[in-house]
């Protein structure tokens, strides 16, 4: 199933080719030259440039947000720059190499570190005023590595099973309770549904499409995608049994053929296998929930990850942030930037207007205050975020350098593997050789 926050990515040598000429540029640059943007105005005034990608919702919202700010503090003015996710990371790797970037940039996980490594990103400990007390400490953690804080979650989500209840209806299934199941359960609850649904859909979605899936599995195996370090976590035997219980599933008819799973996973979202009702079960980030139902018509609901030992607290669980705020190490405003990215996170003005618009809000008292203001669905992912809050593990690392790619790649071992085309091991040898070259490029 395709993501909401599509994982096309700029290519990578040409984003590390101009994120290397921002660094000389940097090296090069005297600190009084140059810069993210001018000084203030002969009255005192600053400009700041706030840059964010998303649906037309999320600008309009957003720029709600930034008049809201201005009325509030008349000496900051903040210039939108907003587009598409599929330009926007080209976008961003030219203003950098430029030394242009904006003040304010709204980050993904998969490029924090790229950036932040390569010092383009500004330690947010080090930012005077911004306020993190009412965070909850798993959420800091998630754009935190190397002692710095580079990103501040501006939501937080976990990765789920997603069910439609009415789908489980048609094939006369209960729920299944996913505080004690098990893979095998799981296995066997989406084969029992294949069945009594006789051809007209499927248990559940093939895993194995995303990054996130790999990730939780080898967490629940005492591994993970990537290591601290920024070094590949997972091992050839880890990969090859995640491959190798997808192909029992398949062949269980738990999961689709291998031609619909290679449909699916880049459909749009309206003609996606949840969305037209094939698939009882798939998986999402649970701040996907509300797109989601509103895609398919029905009010579906989020469930924990199965696990190997049945106990919900060994699963893997972790707070992600679904995007980040992150402050340019070159801006000429770093106080002013860091004022709008703690109203951004702490005002209940921004926190009204937002909702759960990026995800979950990672401030708890801002959380509580905008609940009963939530949609249907979204007040359901809130609800499900505090449920799993004693069930967590460490958040994962992000990925390294080199490591953005990771999800294509995995898409990819995943097709060849369903159609037959490789067996589990030879695929697991050959995607940690080519993540080896990514990594080490």
């Amino acid at each position: 199933m395709r993501p909401l926050s599509p994982p096309t990515a700029p290519p990578r040598r040409r984003l590390r080719a101009l994120a290397t000429v921002a660094m000389a540029a940097a090296l090069l640059a005297a600190s009084a030259c140059g810069g993210d943007s001018g000084g203030a105005s002969a009255n005192g005034e600053v400009t700041l440039r706030f840059n964010w990608w998303g649906s037309d919702t999320r600008h309009k919202i957003t720029q709600q947000v930034i008049d809201q700010f201005e009325k509030d503090h008349p000496q900051i003015k903040v210039k939108g720059e907003f587009g598409e996710w599929s330009g926007y990371w080209d976008k961003l790797a030219t203003t950098v190499a430029a030394n242009d970037a904006p003040d304010v940039i709204q980050m993904d996980e998969k490029y924090l570190r790229e950036y932040a490594d390569r010092g383009a990103l500004l330690d947010l400990k080090k930012a005077d005023g911004l306020d993190t007390g009412k965070f909850e400490p798993d959420t800091l953690g998630a754009g935190e590595f190397d002692g710095g804080l580079y990103g501040l979650n501006a939501g937080i989500n976990a990765f789920t099973i997603v069910a439609n209840p009415a789908v489980f209806k048609a094939a006369g299934v209960p729920l299944p309770d996913d505080k004690t199941w098990t893979w095998d359960q799981y296995s066997k609850l989406a084969q029992e549904i294949s069945v009594k649904l006789n051809g007209k859909g499927w248990g559940t979605a093939a895993y194995g499409t995303n990054d996130a899936s790999l990730n939780m599995w080898a967490r629940q195996h005492g591994q993970s995608l990537f290591t601290k370090d920024g070094k590949l976590g997972v091992t050839a035997e880890g990969l090859t049994e995640y491959w190798t219980n997808l192909v029992k599933m398949q062949e269980a008819k738990a999961t689709p053929s291998a031609e619909f799973t290679s449909q699916d996973m880049n459909a749009p979202l309206d003609q996606s296998g949840m969305a037209t009702g094939k698939l009882a079960m798939s998986y999402a980030w649970s701040n996907q929930l509300n797109a989601l139902s509103k895609a398919s018509g029905e009010q579906l609901k989020v469930l924990r990850l199965p696990s190997v030992t049945g106990k919900a607290s060994e699963n893997g669980a972790y707070y992600k942030g679904s995007m980040f705020w992150s402050i340019s190490s070159r801006s000429k405003h770093p106080k002013e930037a860091a004022e709008f990215v703690s109203y951004l996170a702490n005002s209940p003005a921004a926190g009204n207007l937002l909702l759960a618009e990026r995800g979950v809000p990672p401030n708890t008292e801002i959380r509580a205050a905008v609940a009963p203001k939530l949609q249907p669905a979204d007040a359901a992912s809130a609800a499900f975020i505090q449920t799993i809050s004693s069930e967590l593990g460490e958040p994962s690392p992000p990925p390294p350098v080199g490591g953005g790619q990771v999800e294509k790649i995995i898409q990819r071992y995943t097709t060849e593997v369903l159609f037959g085309r490789l067996k589990p091991d030879q695929a697991a040898t050959q995607f940690l050789k080519e993540m080896d070259g990514e990594l080490n490029k």
